[in-house]
This record gives structure tokens, sequence and C-alpha cells, in this order.
């Protein structure tokens, strides 16, 4: 039964975290409240979320949504990141990576109402001297943290107009990235429980199949609303269980 709960909770995060980012606001929490070990979460999250987010990029990619000339640069960048972060992470107390995830989170929320942009451009992505920047401190702060990371990539790519089902599959690429390194990391020192991580694996990759579809469909006006809700979730689940 436990198996079942966790692929259904691999659905409904996937799912959200291919349309706006902040699926560990469901797929942590629940695997924490079912009495599965810290570690052992994080890591089955890190490998349901390299497969899903591979499966849900190369979709898009098959769809000519997006091509692999345009995009393929993500990887060494996003990759560099993730692991200059868990370098960092080393050095910063617990208390310091919860203070820079709220502000990353709501420097996120107020700029999305400043800014002009509403994922209706049709911009290619450039290796420029904002994409790359922007990519590898994301990159770093989901080697530090990570909640938030696939909605704070959706805002630098609606600033960088670049049209939003193309920004769902640049962000599952930096993810599949980021994740890769963590999930080796995972299995090699044993911290996984397999049964686990496979259940919310197929769960995730459901989830990521759903989420590319419903992305495909969803009107660019919406987008903004649907990441400010979620961007007010992860700082509310951040403070709630970190600071308060």
């Amino acid at each position: 039964m436990e198996y079942i709960i966790l692929f259904f909770i691999g659905i409904c995060a996937t799912t959200l975290g291919t349309l706006a980012g902040g699926g560990g606001l469901i797929s942590l929490p629940s695997m924490l409240l079912l009495g599965v070990p810290v570690h052992s979460a994080i890591g089955a999250n890190k490998v349901s979320n390299t497969i899903s987010s591979f499966s849900s990029f190369f979709y898009l990619l098959r769809k000519k949504e997006l091509s692999l000339k345009e995009s393929i640069w993500i990887i060494p960048v996003s990759l560099s990141g993730g692991i200059s972060g868990g370098l960092i992470a080393s050095r910063i107390s617990a208390e310091n990576m919860y203070i820079v995830a709220i502000v990353l989170l709501l420097f996120a929320f107020i700029v999305s109402f400043v800014g002009k942009g509403d994922f209706t451009g049709n911009e290619p992505l450039k290796f420029n001297k904002i994409s790359v920047p922007g990519l590898y401190s994301i990159g770093i702060y989901d080697g530090l943290f990570g909640p938030g990371q696939g909605t704070l990539m959706l805002y630098l790519y609606n600033h960088l107009n670049i049209a939003y089902i193309r920004a769902v599959g640049l962000v599952r690429l930096a993810t599949f990235s980021s994740c890769f390194g963590a999930a080796v990391t995972y299995i090699a020192t044993g911290k996984l429980i397999w049964p686990v991580a496979i259940a919310l694996l197929l769960g995730s990759f459901t989830g990521a199949q759903i989420g590319v579809r419903i992305a495909q469909k969803i009107k660019p006006q919406y987008v903004k609303p649907i990441l400010r809700v979620v961007t007010v979730l992860l700082i509310f689940q951040i403070v709630t269980e970190n600071v308060l």
C-alpha cells in the first residue's frame, strides 16, 4: 500500500514540478510523513527527478518545441553550479541556507509583478552575460538547498523572453543535469531504499508526461499566477519547517 501511495505522490509532485516548479512541496514532506528517512527521501527524489526530467525534455525535443543545439550547453553550466553549491554547502550553516532560499524566492515573487514578460516571447536561449550567470547561480542554489529551483528558472526564462513551453523543456534539462550527480552520490553511498525510489520514479515518470502535455495547452497569461502561488507556498513551507 505504501508503494502505491508513493506512486501517486510521484505523479502529483512531478506534474506540479513540470508546470511551475515546486514539486518538492509535495514529495519530500509526504515521504517523511510515511516514515522514509530524510536522506533516503532526498535520494529517491533525486533519482526520480533525473529520469522524469529527462523524459519530459526528450518529449519536447522530439516534438521540436526546442533544439539540442540551443539547449545542450545548459548541462555543463547547471552541473558545475550544482557541484559548486555542494562544495559551498559545507561552509554555510543551515540557518543561512534557509535565509538565502527565502530571499531568492521573495525577490523572484516581487520581480514577477515588475517584469513585463508573460511567456509569450519567442527568443532563443542564448549563451550570454545574463543566461550563464543566472543558470549557474540557480545551479549553486540547487546544490546548496534545492526547493524552488525549477520555479526560479522559469522566472529567469520569462525575463529572457522565452516562450513557456520551451522554458519548461529547458528547466527539465537543467533539473536533469543538477540531479544526475546527486543521484549518483546517493546511490554510491548506499542511502537509497530502492523499492521507495522505484515507486516514486514510476509515479514521477507518469507525472512528467502528464505535466508536459498540460503545459502545451496552458495559455501564457495563466503561467505567472500559477508561479506566484507556487512561490508563496514554497516560502510558507520553508518558513514553517525551518524558521518558526
